[in-house]
């Protein structure tokens, strides 16, 4: 029987092996996070009719005389460029820009998945909606992420309470004008509006009750860089919240002195401060005073006072001038810029950035880090096997997942509100289709051509 037929019928089944592949490709020229494939093909055994003969002295060398026995499949790779990034505004929508895979659960099995199209189920867990399997990484533990850990489920509790937060700390970023007037003794009100400069900011207690803390500054009489701060905190209330400030570790005892002094220097840079009591700041680092309050509406003591809350206020580094107070003759800030309480709020809405840490936003003002979006990448990401439902499982050659943060060892960065498209080319995959087809064509014309010849053999007895 003649060669070529079994080298054409080869032909024509590896051709249909690539004419499939390219139909997959074109039948997922939408599919999120897709991926096209590649056939490559090889010739295949040869038989050799005659060997090499090696030159002699009165001739040269013969070349060997083999017939080809036809050609199958090389490989059938998958092409893992990079797609076009659509942006679709889902918050729960992610796309990797760069390498890496997303990782999925379903039971203990791990899958990996370049379509992030994810979202929320009933319990908050962030889940691929089209077939249930949940999207690990690593929630925060105490507001901290710690990614040495190993990875779990991702929980967004939407709607979940947030507790109030005492404010502990209240930082000042202020000036006060050099050229503010001394207030004389026994002075008119029009002079002691001239001479002072107030802030006011919001501060919290235990129970997310607001109360105002204020702060009057005048200057020290016969001094010129030198300003006495009057604290109080509910000013108007009825009773006072009964304010007290002090340096040190301990909170100031109530009825205490509530006034400070801050010194500056000729440059109108922080030098020290000092409480009523007369302790004095260190010439360096941080300055810092410990006020405390009565907050009335909790549960009296055993002695049936007040519960005392406390907190600090920082004026700045000895020297500073960026995130300080300062004495300049320029008019006087208004406000202190920052406080660190709250009172209680509920999860409204989350962000993902860049690198997959989720950050809750609450109806209270406050952020807080939820958890992170883990990653995996491998040596050699054309060893994995496709699972189906845009999926892959690690096989014998990708080598082990190398799972992290995005951003690190190599991994990509993740763009929330996009999905990644599809890499098929139509142009590219519509050209391997003539290519493929007129290769089918040939290798039909080869079987045809042979049968001929068999024909004309069985007719030389007629």
């Amino acid at each position: 029987m003649m060669r070529s037929l079994f080298s054409g019928v080869s032909g024509l089944q590896n051709h249909q092996t690539r004419m499939d592949v390219v139909g997959n490709n074109i039948a997922n020229v939408n599919t999120t996070g897709f991926k096209k494939g590649r056939v490559s093909f090889q010739d295949m055994l040869y038989q050799q009719i005659a060997g090499a003969a090696r030159p002699t002295e009165d001739l040269g060398g013969i070349n060997p005389k083999e017939v080809g026995l036809g050609m199958s499949v090389a490989s059938i790779d998958t092409i893992h460029l990079q797609g076009a990034l659509q942006t679709t505004g889902v918050q729960t929508d992610l796309a990797l820009s760069g390498t890496g895979f997303f990782v999925l659960k379903s039971g203990e099995q791990s899958f990996y998945t370049r379509a992030g199209a994810f979202g929320l189920d009933n319990q908050g867990m962030l889940v691929n909606p089209g077939n249930g399997m949940r999207v690990q990484g690593w929630m925060a533990q105490d507001g901290a992420l710690d990614v040495s850990r190993a990875v779990e489920d991702l929980i967004i509790p939407v709607g979940s309470k947030d507790p109030a937060r005492a404010t502990t700390r209240v930082n000042f970023a202020c000036n006060i004008d050099k050229r503010l007037p001394e207030v004389p003794e026994n002075p008119t009100p029009e002079q002691i509006r001239a001479g002072t400069w107030r802030t006011q900011i919001e501060v919290y207690d235990t129970f997310g009750d607001k109360h105002i803390l204020q702060v009057e500054f005048t200057r020290v009489p016969g001094t010129n860089n030198s300003w006495n701060a009057a604290v109080a905190v509910d000013p108007q209330s009825d009773p006072p919240a009964n304010a007290a400030i002090g340096l040190g570790a301990d909170a100031p005892a109530a009825g205490g002195p509530a006034v400070f002094t801050v010194n500056f220097d000729n440059d109108g840079l922080l030098l020290s401060a000092a409480d009523g009591a007369g302790n004095e700041s260190g010439g360096e680092g941080q300055v810092i005073m410990n006020v405390a309050y009565d907050v009335l509406s909790t549960t009296p003591g055993a002695d049936g006072a007040p519960a005392r809350q406390q907190f600090t206020l920082d004026l700045g580094e000895v020297g500073g001038y960026t995130r300080n107070i300062t004495q300049f003759a320029e008019q006087s800030s208004t406000k202190m810029v920052e406080q660190d309480g709250y009172t209680m709020g509920y999860l409204d809405n989350f962000k993902i950035d860049q690198s997959g840490i989720i950050t809750g936003v609450f109806s209270n003002g406050s952020n807080r880090v939820l958890g992170q979006v883990a990653l995996a990448s491998f040596a050699n990401q054309g060893g994995l096997e496709k699972a189906g439902e845009n999926t892959y499982i690690q096989s014998t050659n990708s080598g082990l997942a190398n799972v992290g943060p995005a951003r690190v060892a190599g991994k990509g960065k993740i763009i929330s509100g996009t999905l990644e498209m599809s890499n098929v080319d139509l142009a590219d995959q519509f050209v391997d289709m003539i290519v493929t087809q007129r290769g089918f064509q040939a290798n039909s014309r080869t079987i045809q051509t042979a049968d001929q010849l068999l024909q004309e053999l069985l007719q030389l007895k007629r």
